[in-house]
């Protein structure tokens, strides 16, 4: 899969919007209150609550057009929430992360992933 927003260095996460809508969401309908205004959201960062599946969307990289992750180690510089996010794989990373995190916490499990190597076959855990 060709990508604009950074070179592939980690296996291809394959998301299914099925599985997470029609699945995920009817067992924990409290993480999934604004539809698909969960992940889905206008430059303010407001829920896209009233999205349709069939309704078009802007592809992450239209808002998050930084490519690659924002730059880290000791030398990096120090980023706001709001300067990382410009950052395609950090928005990402947050939005994924963060809904997996607090299923696993609702669920008391480890059945959505949230290391590199849960989602990314081929990866090691960094």
């Amino acid at each position: 899969m060709q990508n604009k927003a950074f070179e592939h260095k980690k296996g291809i996460v394959e998301f299914s919007h099925t599985k997470h809508m029609a699945e995920y969401a009817k067992k924990a309908p409290d993480l999934y209150k604004n539809a698909c205004g969960e992940c889905h959201h206008d430059d303010k960062g407001k829920p896209l609550s009233a999205l349709k599946e069939v309704d078009p969307v802007k592809g992450c990289i239209e808002c998050h057009k930084k490519p690659g992750e924002a730059p880290k180690g000791k030398d990096a510089p120090k980023l706001d929430k709001k300067a990382k996010m410009e950052y395609f794989v950090e928005a990402l990373h947050e939005n994924c992360r963060g809904c997996h995190k607090a299923y696993n916490k609702e669920f008391k499990t480890k059945a959505a992933p949230t290391t590199c190597a849960k989602c990314h076959q081929g990866a090691k855990d960094e």
